[in-house]
């Protein structure tokens, strides 16, 4: 377990996302001339599916991360899609704090994730 400086303690999404982009900016920048790219938002999306697929397959295979060989595998690649996902936001400027809030506000109400409603003939199961 790690410790917590007060300062990571207040960092909310969108913190996490702007320091990620940060530490991206040389995937952002044409190494030629060094101006700015342009990203193909379908690319970066899939990569962010790429991650959660790796994730799968370390737990499939219950395995141990080759870079970080003290983590499973799927732990750092969902830190990977994370950080994938964070670098998304802060370049295009979304709001994921906010999002999150609202999304797991709308969450806690909706009536097909309620055990009764998933229990139905074509509820949500998995």
């Amino acid at each position: 377990m790690t410790v917590e400086r007060d300062d990571e303690r207040d960092k909310n999404l969108n913190d996490y996302a702007h320091e990620c982009h940060i530490a991206n900016r040389k995937w952002w920048i044409n190494m030629d001339n060094g101006e700015p790219l342009e990203r193909n938002k379908g690319e970066l999306l899939m990569l962010m599916v790429s991650e959660i697929a790796e994730a799968m397959e370390g737990e499939r295979k219950d395995l141990m991360d080759d870079k970080l060989p003290h983590r499973r595998m799927a732990e750092v690649e969902l830190a990977d899609a994370l950080i994938r996902i964070f670098d998304y936001a802060g370049a295009f400027g979304y709001d994921l704090e906010s999002a999150y809030q609202e999304k797991m506000k709308f969450n806690a109400q909706r009536e097909d994730h309620k055990h009764e409603a998933r229990q139905l003939a074509g509820g949500k199961k998995w």
